[in-house]
């Protein structure tokens, strides 16, 4: 239940800022098949299956829900006001997961003709990441009863969809396409305002939540499926994707904007300002997980 927790929390921070998705904490931290697998089970016909998938994602589920209360009230500012930190942090999570990852998926990872996949899952977040100025809603839009129209509800129900894609996807974050979208500042402004009993908010964002939920259903499908038939390519994909996003978080600086959505100027991550400290405190945090991973592994098999 503890190392669950965890698990959700970190994603929930992840999610909830533009740089590095949950997704990817899910396959750093060495549970993104349980949870793929979860998901997808959570429909299943099977009673068994769908009582295990409804338990490890309640566990997970804890987790992520008070690290994104949390995120949401009051660590996206001190992420905003430490962005070069936070992003050091991140990028020493990638850089010191991937050798544990290439280990535990050795075997697959023997066909290297499939390594050519790395490209593509590179190429995709870095196209994502270079676009991600340019918001199809540069000016932000009010989501509140009043001033919502059908037009962008349908268009809330589907970024929501693209979203949680991105989300679940290891790589690029949902928070980067929300951004991309100018759906960001909307989204976390409404999400905050509810939970200050301003309820003006709730149609739109039950509307942004359904498109969640439909798009985790359908691209979980499409990931399960390809883990078990294609699982180097999906691996090497998913690697280029994790590399690609380092491009993605050190470009996150340059994508902040103010409480108004007027863009900070702030410069990209360079060595200029790259932490060490957090750098390394991400690979203490890597390993240090890794080690809890082992020692419950080897208490459940006892």
């Amino acid at each position: 239940m503890i190392m669950r927790f965890i698990q959700g929390f970190c994603m929930a921070l992840a999610d909830s800022v533009p740089g590095v998705s949950g997704g990817t904490i899910a396959f750093l931290l060495g549970f993104y098949d349980d949870f793929i697998s979860s998901l997808n089970n959570i429909v299943s016909k099977d009673k068994d299956k769908r009582k295990t998938a409804f338990i490890f994602l309640v566990k997970i589920g804890i987790g992520w829900v008070i690290g994104f209360l949390m995120a949401i009230l009051f660590i996206t500012s001190v992420f905003e006001s430490h962005i070069y930190q936070i992003s050091s942090l991140f990028i020493g999570f990638i850089l010191f997961a991937i050798p544990i990852i290439v280990t535990e998926e050795k075997e697959c990872l023997k066909k290297l003709i499939n390594s050519i996949f790395i490209l593509f899952g590179g190429a995709i977040v870095v196209a994502i990441t270079y676009f991600s100025n340019e918001s199809i809603l540069s000016g932000g839009v009010d989501l509140s009863v009043g001033e919502v129209s059908v037009g962008i509800l349908v268009f809330l129900f589907f970024a929501g969809m693209i979203a949680i894609s991105a989300m679940v996807l290891p790589g690029i974050s949902g928070s980067t396409i929300l951004m991309i979208f100018g759906l960001y500042i909307p989204i976390t402004t409404a999400i905050k305002d509810v939970l200050h009993l301003k309820l003006e908010y709730v149609p739109a964002l039950i509307v942004f939540g359904i498109g969640i939920v439909i798009g985790a259903l359908l691209v979980v499908k499409g990931i399960k499926k390809m883990l078990e038939k294609f699982r180097s390519q999906t691996v090497y994909f998913i690697i280029g994707l994790m590399l690609g996003s380092i491009y993605s978080i050190a470009m996150g600086p340059t994508t902040l904007k103010d409480s108004d959505g007027i863009n900070k100027n702030l410069e990209m991550l360079s060595l200029n300002n790259f932490s060490w400290l957090f750098f390394i405190i991400g690979g203490v945090v890597i390993f240090g997980l890794q080690a809890l991973k082992v020692f419950m592994e080897k208490k459940e098999e006892k």
